[in-house]
């Protein structure tokens, strides 16, 4: 890393924050904003912390630090008090003095915590102190994420609670005989074929015994698994599965077919298991080949979409509000569990290690062999996919929301329909005289309606700083534009700016609802959104806005209408998290603004509206 070229790269591509860092003398000084960073990359996914570059209007200003080591000695200083910060997660290599521009810089790496060590965070008090990273900068936790983030801190397996009152009365007598069937079938020998039903139970975890306060019950993991609905959801509250088939992404039709928490099956994750699994792999095409004199029915495909189902599973934070839920597409199958990953996700990527919220959950599917151990699940899943020749699966953490997400297309890299499409929208002649990766960019936008930097580094060997020119090549010459900045640009096909989370769009809110819309839409050619425009410009055109100014756009976007987030973050070119965390919250709490669902505050379709329709 030794010009600024390497530095550009690291913007695209990390998360990256410039601070000034000179001090009131000029000669170099940790500003106390460094620790708020320190905190929000270290509960994120890491990132760089630059000291002696300032950000402004956009462009970098490279003003050198002239004591650099006054300031390093200050960082390590203040990283082992633990008033300052309540750990310090780094080691000498993590802390390098850099020149670019001629300017003598700081470069801090910070690696992203274990779950053992978070939350980290600044000063005594970690409600008060802990960070998040978003696309925009560093945002202070709500106190339930903190509570999140501090249970996992010390529970390493989440469903071996004893449920006080809850016995096998509460179990779905059915379900368990299925499952012990299978169990049998799969090791007839196996001394647990002779338990009685709360002795198997408890052999596999589902049920417990407390001898120091001499209590016995079901375990979260055994009502979880094979539970009626309703004593399930009088241990947990916002249990909620649901599976729905679709024809395509934007439909009339909500469904074709949809099985959910309704009362009119058992409700338990091993039934819920058991119907899934079948329609997710009905209609897929079976190769004929033969093993012996008999047809091999299995598939890596079949394999995979059992890998994926079930890490959804027992991976899920079942104390979370948001559902778990699992989408069928004639194209595509989405998973989406509450709860983000217990290690980093390169690590989960590359296999080898595991750490399961639902140890007992995994091990009931491991007995009747479902699931991999030893952190092998993913690794199979991408293997898998990629035998078909099939788009590398995308696998992402939301850490807004706090879900996890996979999405697994049956698309090629070079769908014969979208180059068809492309040509005909830029030009034959113009799309030949791409190279491949240049075509790859286009043709990807164009199927997925957007690109990100590290999304087209996943599917190629091209360096990131290539990649970086290339997507400002095509911008430049006119055949992609792009939106957001830094780690949030995405680029897309001319005209074709995504409306909503363009990635997973059916995985990014919740369904167990039908709301209402408002009753202003916002479509691109309306008047209405050209006089939206017109009121959010004084904010949309600048990178960085005063917040007095943010918020009174705000209020006047929403005065006398209902806008969702998505809409107003759109409208102001900000990213949704930063707006709800610095400007939305702050004006409900002021009683400035007004909730369309009035007990839902965090819902994903909440919308927003003037408590009192404003003048002028």
């Amino acid at each position: 890393m030794t010009d600024i070229f390497d530095l550009d790269t690291l913007r695209e591509d990390y998360e990256m924050e410039f601070k000034k860092a000179l001090g009131k003398d000029g000669q170099g000084k940790v500003p106390e904003s460094f620790w708020e960073s320190y905190s929000s990359m270290a509960n994120t996914e890491g990132g760089f912390i630059v000291l002696g570059v300032a950000e402004e209007k956009g462009s970098l200003n490279f003003v050198g630090i002239p004591d650099r080591e006054k300031v390093i000695k200050e960082l390590w200083d203040n990283l082992n008090n633990r008033q300052k910060i309540s750990s310090n997660l780094l080691v000498n290599k993590d802390i390098r003095k850099e020149t670019a521009r001629g300017a003598d810089i700081i470069i801090v790496r910070v690696p992203q915590a274990t779950r053992k060590q978070k939350p980290i965070y600044v000063g005594a008090n970690p409600l008060t102190g802990t960070y998040r990273r978003n696309n925009e900068g560093d945002y202070k936790c709500p106190e339930d994420i903190v509570n999140q983030m501090l249970g996992e801190k010390v529970n390493d397996t989440n469903d071996s609670l004893l449920l006080e009152g809850f016995s096998l009365k509460d179990v779905s007598g059915e379900t368990l005989k299925i499952y012990r069937q299978n169990f049998s079938n799969r090791k007839p020998m196996h001394p647990f074929n002779d338990c009685s039903d709360e002795d198997f139970m408890r052999q596999i975890g589902g049920f417990s015994v407390d001898r120091k306060i001499n209590k016995s019950g079901l375990t979260l993991a055994g009502l979880l698994m094979f539970g009626k609905l309703r004593s399930i959801l009088d241990a947990v509250p916002n249990y909620i599965l649901d599976y729905q088939e679709k024809s395509e992404a934007q439909t009339g039709k909500r469904w074709l077919d949809r099985v959910t928490t309704d009362f009119e099956w058992s409700g338990n994750l091993y039934d819920f298991y058991r119907i899934v699994i079948k329609k997710l792999t009905e209609g897929l095409k079976i190769p004929f080949e033969l093993e012996g004199d008999k047809r091999i029915e299995d598939t890596p495909v079949h394999e995979a979409l059992r890998e994926a189902l079930v890490n959804t599973l027992i991976h899920a934070d079942y104390s979370a509000r948001c559902s778990i839920l699992v989408v069928k597409r004639a194209d595509i199958f989405g998973f989406r569990n509450p709860g983000l990953l217990r290690m980093p996700i390169i690590d989960a990527l590359r296999g080898g290690t595991s750490d399961c919220r639902n140890r007992n959950l995994q091990k009931m599917f491991q007995l009747i062999g479902f699931g991999e151990q030893a952190g092998s699940g993913l690794p199979k899943i991408y293997r898998n996919w990629k035998q078909q020749n099939w788009r590398k699966p995308l696998f992402e953490q939301k850490f807004d929301t706090h879900q996890t997400v996979m999405v697994l297309k049956m698309l090629s890299l070079f769908p014969e329909e979208a180059i068809a499409q492309v040509k005909k929208q830029i030009g034959e002649k113009a799309f030949a005289l791409l190279n491949e990766t240049e075509q790859l960019a286009i043709v990807f936008a164009k199927t997925d309606t957007s690109l990100s930097h590290s999304r087209l580094k996943e599917l190629t060997n091209v360096h990131p700083k290539d990649l970086t020119d290339i997507l400002h090549g095509l911008v430049g010459q006119g055949l992609l534009e792009s939106d957001g900045r830094g780690r949030g640009t995405v680029y897309y096909l001319p005209g074709e700016n995504p409306s909503q989370d363009v990635l997973n769009p059916e995985m990014s809110s919740e369904s167990s609802e039908h709301l209402p819309e408002s009753s202003e839409h916002l479509p691109e050619s309306s008047e209405h959104l050209k006089k939206l425009q017109i009121i959010a410009g004084p904010v949309s055109k600048l990178s960085k806005a005063p917040k007095k100014l943010v918020e009174e756009v705000i209020l006047n976007l929403c005065n006398n209408r209902y806008l969702s987030l998505k809409e107003i973050a759109g409208l102001l070119g900000r990213e949704p998290d930063s707006i709800r965390n610095h400007y939305l919250n702050p004006l409900i709490d002021k009683g400035l603004i007004d909730l369309y669902m009035k007990n839902q505050k965090n819902h994903p379709k909440q919308k927003y509206t003037t408590v009192k329709k404003r003048k002028g």
